[in-house]
């Protein structure tokens, strides 16, 4: 699988897909080729292993002033949207199978309503969206999945037992969310509280890895929502993360978790694609699916595409409204970037999972697992492979007052200021004598410079790329010079090692004022 990986992933830069289509197809692929294993998933360990530090991820790095200010639009989406979408697949189910349950066709709607946090970083990752609807995005992936859940939860047991509280549904809600917030909050203290008595870096990244699964098991356990605690733990851990870890500490944590998140996205939607010999034999085959259930699927599909469109478009008429009468509220999002959102839902390894936990005497599961199934396909090759054009046609430009205060060139005017001020009070010793000259005027120089770039980033882009290839050439040179020595036997592995780790912080620095 891992061979696997490499090459779809190979594949997909190079036809410039997004990988998630090319690892679900290909994952497809190889679960007909003979001689290897038919993939039967465990859903709750699937959700165990792979939900908690992807939520985690996503929760660590968002940012969270904007997921504050923007809060009423991602609940809108993840509670509000599900729900919609929810009554609407099974209203439609129920028009195409009359014979089957209401609580079957509700639980249907909840499994395939909630977009997937994972298929979305995904896709989401080779795009670039205006901040607000990326944190949308993003918020939403974070939250939906819960409310998805606790919809199926209740389906499941309205069609085992035949009864349903609207009353009680709403109240269990409420205390999953409560007693989530409260677990979460508690494991990501917790955190805090014990990274800053350990002082070895690889135990502080050790340690990262125990919030994600601790506030997800611990939730599941006392029957609250797990994955609002693994969000809130990682809110708390990426808010604090910046003041409890060295730079040595965060620089090695972050490559840790890339490679991590990497490797586990790739294995989800490899395991997605390599579960379907299995759903497809569960049904009675191809032929089975093709002529009695295709069609029903396809409609499944376009309904839940057609109900988000109803949900943000008749949102954002509501803001609209709003704003016309006089009341004040948030700005519309406008058509091109209410589109962009309206086509940003793909499904993933949740709604397989869920599927996957319809207990077997229940109605309509074999059609359930096949709409699952075709809802993955249909979002991640359909709408991911089309998302990147439809941004580039509807051009969602980012409003003036939705930027933030100031741009990166005066941030980095700021703390330049702020470095060269506290230099100027280390330059000189208790007698006023100047002892750190060359610091004092490289600080100053540098702080003279970026307020005098702040604002006219055009007028030095040619000059500054210049510049930095000039740097990336003189590093490159300082590489080859080193493994020379290290080949002559000049140098040992360690002095190699210690120069090495210099040069490449200086490259990725340079890289980085360049970008």
């Amino acid at each position: 699988m891992l061979l696997a990986i490499i090459a779809l992933h190979y594949a997909a830069d190079r036809l410039r897909l997004p990988p998630a289509v090319a690892l679900l197809a290909g994952g497809a692929l190889l679960a007909f080729l003979p001689g290897l294993p038919v993939i039967s998933l465990d859903p709750e360990l699937v959700l165990v292993i792979f939900l908690p530090p992807l939520l985690m991820d996503g929760a660590w790095f968002i940012a969270l002033g904007h997921l504050k200010r923007h809060l009423l639009g991602i609940l809108s989406l993840a509670v509000g949207a599900v729900l919609f979408t929810t009554l609407v697949v099974a209203v439609v189910v129920h028009m195409l199978m009359p014979s089957l349950p209401w609580a079957a066709c509700a639980a249907l709607g909840a499994i395939v309503s909630p977009p997937d946090a994972i298929s979305a970083r995904a896709v989401l990752q080779r795009v670039k969206l205006p901040r607000r609807l990326s944190i949308l995005l993003e918020g939403e992936s974070l939250l939906n999945d819960a409310a998805g859940l606790v919809l199926f939860r209740f389906a499941i047991a309205a069609g085992l037992t035949g009864t349903f509280s609207a009353v009680d549904a709403l109240g269990s809600f409420l205390g999953l969310l409560i007693g989530g917030l409260l677990v979460g909050t508690a494991i990501g203290a917790a955190w805090v509280l014990l990274v800053r008595h350990l002082g070895d870096k690889y135990l502080m990244i050790t340690s990262s890895i125990l919030v994600p699964w601790s506030a997800y098991l611990l939730g599941e356990t006392i029957h609250v929502s797990g994955v609002i605690a693994t969000v809130t733990a990682g809110l708390i851990s990426g808010w604090y993360q910046h003041v409890v870890f060295s730079a040595a500490v965060r620089m090695r944590g972050t490559s840790f978790w890339a490679v991590m998140i990497f490797l586990m996205e790739a294995t989800v939607f490899m395991l997605i694609g390599s579960s379907l010999r299995g759903v497809v034999e569960r049904v009675g085959g191809f032929g089975v699916v093709l002529d009695d259930m295709a069609v029903p699927v396809l409609l499944i599909l376009l309904t839940l595409t057609l109900a988000r469109f109803a949900w943000v478009f008749g949102s954002d008429a509501l803001l609209r409204l709003l704003r016309a009468i006089g009341l004040p509220h948030r700005a519309p999002l406008g058509a091109a970037r209410a589109t962009v959102l309206s086509w940003a839902g793909m499904r993933g390894v949740v709604t397989l999972a869920v599927a996957l936990s319809v207990p077997e005497d229940f109605p309509g599961r074999d059609f359930m697992l096949v709409a699952a199934f075709g809802v993955i396909l249909g979002t991640v090759l359909i709408q991911g492979t089309t998302l990147n054009l439809l941004i580039r046609w509807a051009d969602p430009s980012e409003a003036e007052h939705e930027r933030p205060r100031l741009s990166m060139s005066e941030a980095e005017a700021a703390m330049a200021q702020a470095q060269a001020k506290r230099v100027e009070t280390l330059a000189y010793d208790a007698d006023g004598a100047l002892i750190h000259p060359q610091l004092l005027t490289r600080y100053q120089r540098r702080a003279e410079l970026t307020i005098d770039y702040a604002g006219r980033e055009v007028h030095y882009a040619d000059r500054l790329h210049a510049h930095f290839d000039v740097v990336l050439e003189a590093i490159a040179a300082g590489r080859a010079e080193l493994l020379r020595l290290h080949r002559a036997g000049d140098i040992d592995e360690h002095v190699l090692q210690e120069l090495e780790r210099d040069l490449d912080l200086e490259e990725l620095s340079a890289l980085s004022a360049k970008a």
